[in-house]
């Protein structure tokens, strides 16, 4: 997501929140094999266009293909080739958008994944299909753009960054944070030591979404059945229950498909943190919080996560009934960087670094003044600097800023949190084993 205002007005104008995946109605997630198994990618020259394929084609990838479709009109580096999708409306309107023709239509999304002229696919279903549609994508020999969460499980995220290693795919997990320059400039004030030793951080958000009815509650589509719905697909290996419109069109309420709060928001709020902090596994986590005010779903409306890592810990907190949101700041032994006063708002052009009072005299020796503001580029184009991150690396073939091994190690805490807020209890890491218990 790129800014709450603008991400929610969109996805309400496209009728959005749909849970928009492909598969058909007997396939569950689909299994890894070796590396050696996968189809080799197209080789790309330097000025070939780069085609995509959509999976799952809801409000979030309207934004996507519009991007895509804006940056083939103008750069000519891109083109849409094929969509997929189980609602016979978002057919339809990516269709439209796309201007792709009716074969190029998919309800499989394997059959999309094996077209020959496809190079990288984008995918935006729900939690609880990441790990099929990008497995798919990936054995095809694809390059994947895989929106955030990485996965709906831990297992399925080691399994996934394993094949990237192996297969030399490229895959950018769709958490645009990663790319905006705010935190690499507070990465180099981290490195030039102007905060001493990190000791803490803090991040999330605040959302008070009490008069639109609750955080995710998307419009649902008046005409919306299982006659328009392939239902069976939509809930792949999730329990089977009866058709719910309810849970399609809001799936994040529910845990059988999303981990909350924790999935949909920390993960944006984590990755950078961990991008620029040694890219750690946790250690253990713990979690709290609850459904204080938004009473029409499983998952918190208020959720606070503590992170521990070597030497460090990572409190991020967020309420979707309260607009009151932390610093994004990173805490050292001799001062702070400020990133943003506001979780979901970087437009601003500068970061903040603060000493603390006691070293207020070496700083002042080392840069002059008494508080030092770091210029950094502001980000006024929502996800897109990240969008042509991967564009850039499927060319390049180096690792984007978000890739599948670090999206790993953020995905470990953000389950982690979601266990401990379940379970009622601290969840450890072991190192060994690379599974939380």
């Amino acid at each position: 997501m790129s800014g709450r205002r603008s991400r929610r007005d969109f996805i309400k104008a496209a009728g959005a929140g749909a849970a928009a995946i492909s598969a058909l109605s007997d396939v569950g997630r689909v299994k890894a094999e070796s590396a050696e198994s996968a189809t080799s990618g197209r080789v790309l020259g330097a000025n070939d266009r780069i085609n995509i394929g959509f999976i799952g084609c809801g409000g979030r990838m309207k934004s996507h293909i519009g991007y895509i479709v804006k940056r083939a009109k103008e750069q000519g580096d891109v083109q849409p080739v094929a969509i997929c999708d189980i609602y016979d409306k978002r057919k339809r309107e990516a269709r439209e958008m796309t201007g792709v023709d009716e074969k190029s239509v998919h309800h499989d999304f394997r059959e999309l994944c094996e077209r020959k002229d496809i190079d990288a696919v984008f995918i935006a279903s729900p939690d609880h299909w990441h790990h099929g549609h990008a497995m798919a994508a990936l054995k095809a020999g694809k390059d994947v753009f895989l929106e955030k969460p990485f996965t709906y499980t831990i297992d399925e995220a080691r399994e996934i960054a394993a094949f990237v290693k192996s297969s030399k795919r490229i895959l950018q997990v769709g958490s645009q944070y990663t790319s905006f320059d705010h935190f690499h400039k507070a990465r180099k004030v981290i490195e030039d030591g102007l905060i001493g030793r990190i000791v803490w951080a803090t991040a999330g958000y605040g959302r008070n979404a009490n008069k639109e009815g609750g955080e995710w509650n998307y419009d649902i589509d008046a005409g919306a059945s299982d006659r328009n719905i392939d239902w069976k697909a939509f809930l792949g290996n999730a329990p089977k229950i009866p058709f719910s419109a309810e849970r399609y069109f809001r799936w994040r309420k529910y845990w059988d498909y999303s981990g909350g709060i924790a999935t949909d928001l920390f993960y944006h709020a984590l990755s950078p943190l961990v991008m620029i902090t040694g890219r750690q596994f946790p250690e253990r986590v713990t979690a709290s919080g609850g459904i204080f005010v938004q009473k029409d779903r499983e998952v918190p409306d208020t959720f606070m996560m503590g992170v521990d890592y070597q030497n460090f810990n990572v409190q991020l907190s967020c309420s979707v009934a309260s607009g009151a949101a932390p610093l994004v700041a990173i805490n050292g032994t001799e001062g702070r960087v400020i990133i943003a006063r506001n979780g979901e708002d970087f437009s601003h052009s500068a970061i903040e670094i603060i000493p603390d009072r006691e070293y207020r005299k070496e700083f002042n020796a080392k840069t002059g003044v008494e508080k030092l503001m770091v210029e950094c580029r502001p980000n006024l184009r929502g996800s897109s600097p990240h969008t042509d991150n991967f564009i850039d690396c499927v060319r390049s073939r180096q690792e984007p800023n978000l890739g599948a091994e670090l999206g790993y190690r953020v995905m470990a805490a953000i389950r982690m949190g979601v266990d401990s807020y379940r379970r009622r209890t601290t969840i450890n890491w072991d190192p060994r084993r690379e599974k939380a218990s």
